[in-house]
């Protein structure tokens, strides 16, 4: 009977045995399973910032393909001399307004200054028209601008002729001599 009851506690311990092991490789199986998945879900997380990673570096190098074709272009398009142009063109365009400004202005002074003149030999004319005093007579303004010229003051001008001061300022005046 030992025999037997042996063989049977061996027959179940070795079901056991088998049962626990079956169920330790379901258990890894599961782990090993789960982790895969982790480790799938990751690479490719990781894998689609890679992608965009590359997709960011194409355009990038695209970009400055154009860019570097652009400055050649350009490069090859405009030289000093053209710089050279285009800035005197901008600076042309700029100063044009405030020259033609200063035409104007310069005409409208002009104009004023004949204005002016105009006006001013009128008076003159008037005034010489004007009758002189009796004092002054056409020979007293002969020495009184010959000795004004002389460097004679106009008093002793004045003295000297027996006339006013101010008769001789005002024939020195008509005269423009002062």
């Amino acid at each position: 009977m030992m025999n037997l009851a042996q063989l049977n506690l061996e027959k179940y311990s070795t079901e056991y045995i088998l049962i626990i092991m079956a169920g330790i490789i379901l258990y890894l199986l599961y782990y090993v399973f789960t982790k895969d998945a982790d480790f799938t879900k990751n690479i490719r997380s990781i894998a689609s910032v890679v992608e965009e990673l590359n997709r960011e570096i194409f355009y990038l190098k695209k970009k400055l393909n154009e860019t570097q074709n652009n400055v050649g272009q350009n490069e090859q398009r405009m030289s000093d001399e053209v710089i050279y142009q285009e800035i005197e063109r901008s600076v042309y365009d700029m100063v044009s307004p405030l020259s033609y400004g200063l035409k104007q202005l310069q005409e409208n002074i002009n104009s004023v200054e004949a204005q002016i003149s105009s006006r001013v030999s009128h008076l003159e004319n008037g005034i010489k028209q004007i009758s002189i005093p009796s004092s002054v007579h056409g020979n007293d303004d002969d020495k009184i601008i010959s000795l004004f010229k002389q460097g004679v003051s106009l008093e002793t001008i004045s003295k000297e002729l027996h006339i006013s001061k101010p008769e001789v300022e005002f024939v020195l005046k008509i005269n423009k001599l002062q």
